[in-house]
């Protein structure tokens, strides 16, 4: 019998990071990898810091998308530079969460 870990580990590569049930392909620095985007948990999160953007006279392109961590590598370090899709995007919030990877991107445009 599997543990409950085992089996939530057997569950995020055979239905989470599917490709046939939600995820999709999507350029890392260069490499195709199999990501799901947030829209909606972005959209919750912009409504809780809108009021910060406010007056910047910036667009701030947001991103958040999940991984499966034992194909990414390290967790990516908030700060640095990811190149998303061909456009490099700055890490500002990674977790890891059981074995998935949640991680926000930025990109200013004036």
């Amino acid at each position: 019998m599997r543990s409950f870990k085992e089996q939530m580990k057997q569950d995020i590569k055979s239905t989470f990071m599917s490709f046939a049930e939600f995820s999709e392909v999507h350029k890392l620095n260069g490499k195709n990898k199999l990501v799901i985007i947030d829209e909606n948990e972005l959209n919750e999160r912009e409504k809780r810091i809108r009021d910060e953007i406010k007056g910047e006279g910036l667009h701030k392109k947001q991103l958040l998308f999940y991984i499966e961590a034992e194909k990414c590598g390290p967790l990516p370090s908030p700060g640095n530079l990811l190149n998303f899709d061909g456009r490099d995007y700055i890490v500002t919030d990674a977790v890891n969460e059981d074995g998935i990877y949640s991680v926000s991107l930025e990109a200013k445009k004036s």
